[in-house]
């Protein structure tokens, strides 16, 4: 059977156009009760690895980087330590960091109450300019990449000018 691509009168485009102008997002087609995920997810069969997935059970663990120590004579390890997670894996975990459990509660309840908003709401923080203070979007590179990520982002930048409170979705302040 041929790729997405090679199917007849598949517009590829037009289907990235569409999913784009929504500005619903991943969640918006979730939220629509679709069945089947659209061929703009799809990951091109060239681009596929033939590895086999490794998962937990194959003892695949992401590096856990503890920061305890991190302004003492530890930082020079702790630095390498996410030197060599960043080089090998792109990620890391990371442990007692210092932010309290309520700062992270709120954070997961602010996130979570944005992409719970009403689209219409969503939609005024909707795009791809990255020099907005706070910014909405699904894939922000999905004109560019040959299959879109399964994913809804916020983006923010708090230094070196912080947003003013206004300038964040309510639920965000």
């Amino acid at each position: 059977m041929g790729s997405i691509s090679e199917t007849p009168g598949y517009d590829r485009q037009a289907e990235l156009k569409t999913f784009d102008e929504s500005q619903a997002g991943v969640k918006g087609l979730i939220d629509s009760g679709i069945t089947e995920i659209p061929s703009i997810f799809h990951i091109p069969p060239h681009l596929v690895d033939a590895r086999p997935v490794v998962g937990p059970s194959d003892g695949f663990t992401i590096p856990i980087i503890d920061l305890a120590g991190a302004s003492g004579e530890k930082r020079k390890q702790i630095v390498e330590e996410i030197r060599e997670a960043s080089a090998k894996w792109g990620c890391f975990q990371v442990v007692n960091h210092g932010a309290p459990l309520r700062v992270l509660e709120g954070m997961d309840v602010a996130v979570r109450g944005f992409f719970d908003l009403d689209l219409e709401e969503k939609k005024e923080f909707f795009g791809r300019d990255t020099t907005k203070r706070f910014v909405y979007n699904s894939n922000i590179d999905l004109y560019y990449s040959p299959f879109a990520t399964w994913r809804d982002s916020t983006l923010f930048h708090l230094q070196p000018d912080p947003p003013l409170p206004h300038e964040f979705p309510l639920c965000y302040r």
